[in-house]
């Protein structure tokens, strides 16, 4: 929002939410039905590729958005370091706004103007136009109506909202109030409406020129350098008809430079050609991949997830993980991309952090959680794993952290088998479980004298009940095979460790294994905490769930703009924090395998660094 908002801020549509969609029905509708109905001579199929167009459109500027997320996580020809936050995210998540703008007036315009439909394929006189009149009339009008927006009094009203974001993605380009579309509008369509207006239109040139528009958009925000320097040695005078991401980024970094469309020409003519433009031009190109003090290694989850990725859809990432119904109309891309990870067996850069002078980032198995249960995957997970430690080891990583599935203990021991067989490594590889253990200790209510412990027994569970027993808190479990389990790890000298029948306990401490019936035998009101990576499905109304072991992460830590699988916004889980903590410290030894670090030091050590325990009041909504 603009710091002083004017009239005509606010899209009419606003208040219809993702209904807004609707008021494209009636067109699309009409224009399909016509080309079924009608007979070959009458039909229009120029007007009936609206609809396919738009979302042509929506699937160009996605492809735009992923990419740029991939090459800024990747630090390859970067051009801002600094990152982006959540408030971006939710300025700039009506992105599509635009694209249903225009298609709504690209209708009208089929309908009601002669020329406009039953367009021929290609005409060379109304291509040789449209470039013309876009190099002469709407790039020189756009630089002085770009000019005149940067006076303080249009500013404050309209563009300072799209100012607001200092470091731009692809998307940025199209984040303005409604007023500022309107004039971008009337302006792109000089050449479009002189072409229906000279009988000279057609579906090349006009498809052609908002593609072009779109296209050139998403390159000047991406924030990541990829026209080449020896362009504009080939070819100097391209140097004012094309610009380039950096030149763009200075605009949003010194405001009162750069203010060409995409053709720099008019800046050099009028004297606001910013002086460091070329030389940034050359810096950005030079830099190489950015390598991190710690790697934390994760892997996908559900099919679905890979839209809620930061990678995906930035709305969707922006939010805890839940599923959405309509998600499940892009069954196509979800089924290829479960082929993909048959197929390709790398991991891949998936976000970037910082936190003070510390650079993070995560990486991702291209495995779902499914493939990890195949007895004929683990092998080939297993390798992916050991092959990206070693690719940390050979870049100088200080620690690896292992997330999800990536340390289960059927799987590799806990990690601890790529130590055993890397004798050698300098990279640090961490398991959490010390922080995840000491998460859960905290996070049951004080006084509370009995617990029920109900899941698969893994490392964090086994840990927890031994402390909680040995601090005098009962630990009850349902089931004869878990409590002889555990008694057995505590070499059968625990006192408190007792088999319930009655499930009168208030708290409880769930694992992956949890069912719907054991579930629905929790008191009401019961508070369900849980020790696994993966969260329970809330299958009761009248219970509290909380998150997976996780912490609050300060406000230091910086670029954080998705959200950690279910886990609320800039709440981090505890097995990816204890790998920044353990860089910090500088502890030299791995955590791994069946060796944990002393719970209260790290717990302490972790909020001396400004993480701080996750507030039951904190809304969770578990698996559906």
């Amino acid at each position: 929002m603009a710091s002083r908002p004017g009239i005509l801020t606010d899209w009419p549509w606003k208040p219809l939410g993702n209904f807004k969609y609707l008021i494209l029905s009636p067109w699309i509708v009409h224009s399909t039905y016509s080309v079924f109905v009608k007979d070959k001579n009458e039909r229009d199929i120029s007007t009936s590729l609206i609809f396919p167009f738009l979302l042509f459109r929506m699937l160009h500027n996605q492809i735009w958005i992923s990419f740029s997320r991939y090459r800024t996580a990747k630090g390859t020809t970067r051009i801002v370091d600094k990152g982006i936050e959540f408030d971006q995210v939710d300025r700039e998540r009506n992105w599509d706004d635009q694209i249903l703008f225009n298609g709504l007036l690209y209708y009208l315009a089929s309908y009601s103007l002669s020329g406009a439909s039953r367009l021929p394929l290609w005409r060379t006189d109304g291509v040789i136009m449209a470039i013309v009149l876009h190099a002469g009339p709407v790039e020189f009008l756009y630089y002085w109506l770009h000019r005149a927006l940067h006076h303080h009094y249009l500013y404050s009203r309209y563009h300072s909202h799209h100012h607001s974001s200092i470091v731009t993605e692809p998307i940025t380009s199209v984040i303005h109030p409604f007023a500022e579309h309107i004039s971008y509008f009337l302006l792109f369509a000089i050449p479009l409406l002189t072409l229906v207006f000279t009988q000279r239109a057609s579906l090349i040139a006009m498809v052609g020129y908002v593609i072009y528009i779109d296209f050139m958009n998403n390159l000047g925000h991406c924030n990541f350098e990829i026209i080449p320097k020896w362009l504009f040695k080939f070819f100097p005078p391209l140097k004012y008809l094309m610009y380039t991401p950096s030149f763009h980024s200075l605009h949003h970094t010194q405001f009162r430079t750069n203010y060409s469309l995409f053709m720099p020409l008019y800046d050099y003519i009028y004297g606001t050609m910013d002086k460091g433009s070329n030389e940034l031009h050359e810096s950005a190109l030079k830099r190489e991949e950015d390598t991190a003090h710690v790697i934390h290694l994760t892997h996908l989850t559900t099919p679905q997830s890979i839209y809620h990725l930061r990678l995906g859809f930035p709305s969707l990432a922006s939010k805890p993980y839940m599923q959405k119904w309509y998600i499940s109309l892009m069954w196509p891309i979800t089924a290829c991309s479960i082929i993909l990870t048959w197929l390709y067996g790398r991991t891949f850069i998936l976000e970037r952090n910082t936190f003070h002078k510390l650079k993070l980032q995560t990486w991702a198995i291209p495995k779902y959680t499914f493939q990890y249960f195949l007895e004929w995957q683990k092998g080939p997970i297993n390798r992916i794993i050991e092959e990206a430690i070693m690719d940390a080891d050979r870049k100088g990583i200080k620690v690896v952290s292992l997330g999800l599935m990536n340390e289960d203990e059927e799987l590799n021991m806990n990690g601890g088998l790529y130590v055993t067989k890397n004798p050698n490594l300098k990279v640090k590889v961490v398991d959490g479980s010390s922080l995840a253990v000491a998460v859960v200790l905290n996070t049951i209510p004080k006084g509370k004298t009995q617990v029920l412990l109900r899941g698969k027994l893994t490392k964090v569970a086994y840990a927890v009940a031994y402390t909680l027993c040995h601090q005098g808190v009962q630990v009850a479990t349902m089931y004869e095979d878990d409590y002889v389990k555990l008694k057995k790890s505590f070499n059968g000298s625990e006192t408190n460790l007792i088999i319930t029948k009655s499930f009168t306990q208030t708290t409880w401490l769930v694992g992956e294994d949890l069912s719907k019936e054991e579930q629905m035998k929790a008191p009401k009101g019961t508070l369900f905490i849980p020790y696994s990576q993966f969260p329970p499905k809330k299958y009761r109304k009248d219970c509290s769930f909380h998150c997976t072991p996780a912490m609050l992460t300060p406000t230091s830590l910086e670029n954080l703009h998705s959200c950690e699988g279910w886990l609320p916004r800039r709440v981090m889980s505890a097995w990816r924090i204890a790998g920044i903590v353990h860089c910090l410290e500088g502890w030299n030894e791995n955590e791994c395998g069946y060796k944990m670090h002393n719970i209260d030091k790290v717990w302490n050590t972790t909020l001396q660094h400004g993480f701080l325990p996750v507030p039951v009041s904190v809304p969770f909504h578990p698996k559906n």
